[in-house]
């Protein structure tokens, strides 16, 4: 006979979220490698973010819900004037840093960029010091900032490893929800049990759908959904830090959790037992490898899987830019990720759609020498006929090592490999590049780039005398984590 009742014996939290919130309360952060490399990943999101103030389909965003609104002592924007609610704060400054894809990347079963999370642990902890500093109580320092990103990084980065929220439909920024709520309430002085409760309710909040971010959809929606997902964050921190009850099974209820609703199509196609059904593989245990290992966008403004196919076609650039004409076909090799995600045939219709399409990441460069985010405007795209047609003749082919390559935990490259054949008969040679610039198997030759890139959006937004100060500040490390936010944040506003 069925059953007609459910039982009502309340659960302990489940074990993937008890893991997130003490690894947050808990963990000390021993590695220099990854207080060095925050510090410079810090450099780069707000970089990323300054530049994007140049465009105005990010700025219509930004600004109080209400115009005139004044928070006292609130939380700014930085590259704006803007004083807003730490909410608001969060969603604004996520906005800019994500709105030209120009920021870090994790790639793994699951991809991402975990310097989103900086849209909700800047806000908060500027508005947080200034409350402080209000009351007469110190702001909180720079290091506590580098904390934060840590944490978060390893939480997204951790959870990406061998899950894939993509291939059940799900966006990438479920992982910044949960990572940015998790550092909120820590930041907010949360116990572990409003840790718990927030981090339930991250996973039950009803998640993005990647819909925006592929053929024929793609649209500016991926541009501003990390500044949804961490200001969704700040106010989850808030209600749980407010005492409100959490859901202990979040993740396992059956039927109504988030394994059974949202993630089950992950093990589709694995023989388990009902009982080990719909649970995350978490490979290893939360410390700091993300922020160590994290890649770094330095040379172009373009989807992470398309870094090295820009870079081959800036080295085939000078052989071919005079015999474009001559071109016969342009043969791509890549991995099964960047087929998945970026390869496109047929007309783009905006530039979220472009900055997403491998041949278009490749017909710029191969033709002008250089790819920037201007590169993707309807007004350049209109001008430049020739990329479409340049477009036309390229074929994308796999190879099977570049996505084992891509997967691999010692290797993790994203490889890709170009060559240019003529209608003459003759071909240049293939270039094949596996690990960008901004790869930790490049960092040496990276960092210089990343400083040189943070000066250029730096002078983007601020005359030359402050550009120096905040290249002096960040550039020396035990000054930066000593330094207060408020301080920080001063320089960074207008």
């Amino acid at each position: 006979m069925g059953s007609t009742f459910d039982r009502t014996d309340r659960p302990d939290y489940d074990a993937e979220i008890q893991a997130i919130a003490d690894y947050v309360l808990y963990a000390q952060i021993d590695s220099e490698t990854a207080w060095q490399t925050a510090r410079h990943c810090f450099m780069d999101t707000v970089g990323c973010g300054l530049l994007a103030l140049r465009y105005p389909e990010c700025t219509k965003h930004l600004g109080p819900l209400v115009t005139g609104t004044q928070v006292p002592h609130g939380a700014r924007v930085p590259g704006t004037s803007h004083v807003l609610d730490p909410v608001k704060a969060a969603w604004d400054i996520g906005c800019c840093v994500r709105w030209l894809d120009y920021n870090d990347t994790w790639l793994a079963a699951e991809w991402g960029h975990p310097s989103d999370n900086l849209g909700a642990i800047l806000a908060l902890c500027d508005f947080i010091s200034q409350q402080r500093e209000a009351v007469g109580k110190p702001a909180l320092r720079m290091k506590t900032v580098l904390e934060a990103m840590i944490k978060a990084h390893e939480i997204q980065g951790i959870l990406a490893l061998e899950n894939s929220f993509n291939r059940v439909g799900l966006d990438h920024v479920v992982l910044v929800k949960v990572a940015s709520t998790a550092v909120a309430t820590w930041l907010m002085g949360g116990t572990r049990e409003q840790l718990l409760a927030a981090i339930s309710h991250a996973w039950v909040d009803g998640q993005a759908l990647r819909t925006y971010r592929h053929a024929p959809n793609a649209g500016s929606r991926k541009s501003w959904a990390a500044g949804d997902a961490t200001s969704r964050a700040v106010r989850l921190a808030d209600i749980a830090m407010r005492d409100e009850m959490g859901i202990p099974g979040a993740l396992s209820a059956q039927q109504w959790g988030f394994y059974e609703v949202s993630f089950n199509k992950t093990n589709k196609d694995q023989q388990l037992k009902p009982q080990e059904k719909w649970r995350f593989s978490v490979p290893q245990d939360y410390s700091s490898y993300v922020m160590e290992n994290i890649l770094f966008k330095l040379s172009f403004p373009a989807e992470f899987h398309a870094q090295t196919a820009c870079e081959a076609a800036m080295t085939l650039h000078p052989e071919v830019k005079d015999r474009i004409d001559a071109i016969d076909k342009i043969v791509i090799t890549t991995h099964e990720s960047a087929i998945r995600i970026i390869s496109k045939q047929g007309k783009l219709a905006n530039p979220a759609d472009r900055d997403h399409c491998l041949q278009y990441m490749v017909a710029v460069p191969l033709l002008f020498g250089e790819l920037t985010a201007d590169h993707y405007e309807d007004s350049f795209h209109q001008a430049h006929p020739e990329i479409d047609a340049l477009r036309e003749r390229m074929e994308v082919v796999e190879d099977s090592s570049y996505s084992e390559d891509y997967l691999n935990r010692d290797k993790r490259s994203i490889a890709n490999a170009l060559q240019v054949f003529f209608k003459d008969g003759t071909q240049t040679e293939q270039v094949a590049v596996h690990y960008p610039i901004g790869h930790r198997q490049r960092r040496k030759e990276g960092i210089p780039v990343l400083e040189k890139k943070f000066s250029a959006n730096l002078a983007t937004r601020f005359p030359a005398a402050r550009v120096g100060q905040i290249e002096e500040l960040c550039g020396d490390h035990e000054r930066f984590c000593k330094t207060s936010v408020t301080e920080l944040m001063q320089l960074l506003v207008i």
